[in-house]
Formats: C-alpha cells, sequence, structure tokens
C-alpha cells in the first residue's frame, strides 16, 4: 500500500491551490489530502491569524500526518515547503517533495530579486506584529507572472491574509533569536527532492539547489524547470512537475502497487484450456443460432436466425 500524500500550501493561500495539482497523484492511485492551516480560511480571525507563526503551522501538519494510516508523502509549496521540512523533522514521513520552497534558517538569499523582496518586506514597518493582507501587484509580477490575465485574477481572488509573524520568520530568518524555521537536516530521515523554477523570483533554483545540497549525499535531489516561475503548482507545465514527482515516488518504491489478475481457471482447465473450451462452445453455439435460434432452458427462442439458402 502506497503511502497518503499530504499537500502543504504556500503563504496567502488554502488548500484549495492544490485543486489541479493533486488531480495526476490521484491517477496514479493515490489518496491525497490538502488541508488549509490555520486561520487560513476566509474568515478566519486576524488576530489569531496574527499570532500564529511557523512552528503552529507545522505542528498542525505533524497533528495531521500522525491521524493517517502511514506516514505520508508531505509534497510542500513555496511556504509550504519549509514547513514540510520542520514537520518532517518531528513525525516519520515517508518522503518529502519541495515546490519551489521557501528556506530553513540559515540558507541565504542567492539572488537580487530574493533580496529585494526581503527589503520591501522591512519597509512595511512592524508587519511581524499583524496580517498582512495579499497585494495583487506583488502576486501578478512574482507569483502568477505566467498565468493569463484571466487565471491570474481568479486565482488571486481565493487569497487570504497571511501571518505577519510567519513572514518574519522565513523572509528575515536572521532577526528570529528562537530559529522559528530551523529544520536540522539531522532530524530528518526521508528523501528529498527540490523542484524549482528557473524564472522563480520568489525562491529561485540557486536558492534551492544550495537548500538541498545541506542534506547529506544521496538523500536529496534536485531539479529545475528553466522555463517556470514560482507558481509551479498551476502553470501551464504542471503536469509535468506533477508527473517528475511521481516517477520520482516510483523510483523510492513509494508508488501504488496494482492488484495483479488472477487466471480463472474454467473447468480445472489454465488460461489456454479455458480458451479452447470457450472457442468450442462458440462454435456450437454458433451453429445452433444457424440451425434455429438460440434457446434457454425453457426452451424459448432467445434469438431467431433465418435459415440460409443457397441461390
Amino acid at each position: 500500500m502506497a503511502p497518503p500524500i499530504v499537500f502543504i500550501h504556500g503563504a496567502f493561500c488554502g488548500g484549495w491551490a492544490f485543486e489541479k495539482f493533486r488531480e495526476p497523484f490521484e491517477a496514479a492511485g493515490y489518496e491525497t489530502h490538502a488541508p488549509t492551516l490555520p486561520h487560513h480560511e476566509r474568515g478566519a480571525d486576524m488576530e489569531s491569524l496574527a499570532q500564529s507563526g511557523a512552528k503552529d503551522f507545522s505542528d498542525s501538519i505533524v497533528r495531521y500526518a500522525q491521524t493517517l494510516k502511514k506516514p505520508p508523502v508531505l509534497i510542500g509549496h513555496s511556504m509550504g515547503g519549509l514547513i514540510a521540512q520542520l514537520a518532517a523533522a518531528q513525525t516519520p514521513c515517508a518522503a518529502l517533495v519541495l515546490l519551489a520552497p521557501s528556506a530553513p534558517w540559515g540558507v541565504p538569499a542567492m539572488t537580487f530579486d530574493e533580496t529585494s523582496n526581503a527589503f520591501g518586506v522591512a519597509l512595511l514597518g512592524d508587519y511581524w506584529r499583524r496580517a498582512i493582507p495579499p497585494d495583487y501587484r506583488v502576486a501578478r509580477h512574482s507569483t502568477l507572472d505566467r498565468l493569463s490575465r484571466d487565471q491570474a485574477r481568479r486565482a488571486f481572488a481565493r487569497f487570504v491574509p497571511e501571518s505577519g509573524r510567519a513572514i518574519m520568520e522565513i523572509v528575515h530568518w536572521w532577526a528570529d533569536r528562537a530559529m522559528a524555521s530551523a529544520a536540522p537536516v539531522y532530524k530528518i530521515d526521508a528523501p528529498v527532492l527540490a523542484l524549482a523554477g528557473g524564472q522563480d523570483r520568489v525562491n529561485s533554483s540557486a536558492t534551492v539547489r544550495r537548500m538541498a545540497a545541506r542534506f547529506p549525499e544521496g538523500q536529496a535531489h534536485f531539479h529545475e524547470f528553466p522555463p517556470m516561475s514560482h507558481w509551479l503548482i498551476g502553470e501551464p507545465e504542471y503536469e509535468e512537475v506533477a508527473q517528475l514527482a511521481i516517477d520520482w515516488l516510483a523510483s523510492r518504491q513509494l508508488a501504488p502497487h496494482k492488484p495483479k489478475r488472477r487466471a480463472v481457471k474454467l473447468f480445472g482447465l489454465g488460461p489456454r484450456g479455458r480458451e479452447a473450451a470457450q472457442s468450442a462452445a462458440g462454435a456450437t453455439m454458433v451453429k445452433k443460432a444457424i440451425s434455429g435460434g438460440l434457446r434457454n432452458r425453457t426452451g424459448r427462442t432467445l434469438v431467431a436466425t433465418p435459415p440460409v439458402t443457397k441461390s
């Protein structure tokens, strides 16, 4: 039996973000789950959200995973990729698939875009004390940039506010004395697949590669999709991302097992004997049909067949 899959969404989102991305996994036979992190549902209490941090989110995933029959595969996008690592450090997991993941404590940004984003967040003032509302201009520029205008509008309409505290713990991790986003690799036993978009302005492929390099040799694998940006779960090539993850899981012997068909014997005969018997029975049935029609056990004609006449 394959392990279940738990999808973990990123900042400003909810479990809905995986509606399309989870379909290939379900078609492959996986049991999938896409919970919404605490206080990320529409209409949630903003004070409770503001007081929640990365550890609160990871603890919720740990509790969710422990209700399942088997240790799950955790598939996290963006902030969810970091939450997956934090959860895997606390509870057994079958594997981690990290999609454009936010880097944990101690992994510095590798590009100007990432540094610029961090500076922009700092300009919000004491943002860590409150919930931060989503900004369409920012999302369109850095997250939904490869979607059509209509697609981006529809996706953004479902965005929700995010915890400023969690953003600080992730983006400005160096200012967090509690080291809430620390995910020590020695506490993570599961194999790791890290995927990144070559055009990602939020979590660059260089940073994701560096994050994956923290793990012992052979534990983590990295792959870049050059044309893709940050929204790996919904850009035009999202099915390629999903298929690569499915193939990787299969290579780790984590694929669903398809039941083998049992050969049914007919009157003690094997498959070849059964075919022969069926052929003989079919020939006899055809003869009866031609001679006068098929009859059931009561003698009633089921299929009347006109006699064959020679011209």
